[in-house]
């Protein structure tokens, strides 16, 4: 494989080809197959920032049907022994390497690599990549999310043991209540299903970091918190065409592309990497100058109704 990658190619995909009417799925609920089309239909915002490739990351959010027509996400439990985020809940993923043509195929790579998922658009095509989000110490990488739907029920999952403890799912749209989706049992009900706290980011403002608990806490299984409950709280605002029924940002939480424009300003390590790829970070825009009326990691009502319009 040829291991030279332009610049201009990190982003680009093929368009998704899926066509719903025609794909081998279960029996759809309405709501799940509106999701999915509106997934299909998603496009993100034209990048105003560039960062370098190689503190670029992917990860995999890998959808399937359930037994009565709901969408699920699987996720796994990270190796205790891994020297970061050991046991946590996550997301496939990792960062982009030379020889992955953009970062889509980076995230399927990875994913091929921790659970076994095949790298194979036909048993598992695309529907939506996602806007980049800002993803924090170890590394400061720039993390897309890339959002698949398994189609073939035999697969297998085959576990990376030393990275991988476990594999699980997780409904997509509870991430959108604050109510859980299974039965407490009796030593949990003391516990909320949703929580978030708030805490500050370099002085600039105020981010907040949710968590989901997963039903699975008796067993060793961490909550779903933090940047894996942010990506998955936009893939369901997105495919469910509302709102949570909480406040997904405090009050002045910078968006994600302030975030990544900061860290490209201010960040020693992310600073070297442009000059190395050839970017000066001292042209990226300053953050401020990025805050729009509407956010780009938060809903877009009119395209939300634009898309439902055509259904």
């Amino acid at each position: 494989m040829d291991s030279r990658v332009r610049r201009s190619s990190l982003l680009t995909f093929h368009r998704p080809t899926l066509q719903l009417e025609n794909a081998p799925l279960p029996a759809l609920k309405p709501e799940s197959k509106q999701c999915l089309q509106n997934l299909l239909n998603y496009r993100p915002p034209k990048p105003r920032v560039k960062y370098p490739k190689s503190r670029s990351a992917a990860v995999l959010v890998a959808l399937f049907v359930g037994r009565h027509g709901d969408l699920y996400v699987l996720l796994s439990r990270r190796a205790s022994t891994l020297r970061t985020y050991a046991g946590d809940t996550s997301l496939p993923g990792g960062k982009w390497e030379p020889r992955d043509r953009n970062i889509e195929q980076t995230a399927r790579r990875e994913a091929y690599e921790e659970i076994g998922l095949p790298i194979d658009h036909r048993k598992v095509p695309l529907l939506c990549i996602l806007e980049p989000f800002m993803a924090g110490n170890p590394g400061q990488l720039v993390v897309t999310p890339v959002v698949v739907l398994v189609l073939d029920n035999t697969i297998k999952p085959i576990l990376n043991t030393p990275e991988v403890a476990s594999l699980f799912s997780h409904p997509l749209a509870s991430l959108l209540h604050s109510e859980p989706p299974f039965a407490t049992e009796q030593e949990m009900l003391e516990l909320k299903y949703h929580t978030y706290h708030d805490i500050d980011w370099r002085g600039k403002g105020t981010i907040r970091m949710h968590r989901f608990l997963t039903g699975r806490e008796a067993g060793g299984t961490k909550p779903i918190f933090g940047f894996t409950a942010g990506v998955l709280i936009r893939v369901a605002t997105i495919g469910y065409g509302k709102e949570p029924d909480f406040d997904v940002y405090a009050p002045d939480q910078p968006s994600q592309e302030e975030r990544i424009a900061y860290e490209l300003r201010t960040n020693s390590p992310l600073r070297a990497a442009c000059r190395r790829e050839g970017i000066d970070p001292d042209k990226t825009p300053e953050p401020s100058s990025l805050k729009t009326a509407t956010r780009n990691d938060a809903p877009r009502g009119r395209r939300r109704r634009a898309i439902r319009s055509k259904l």
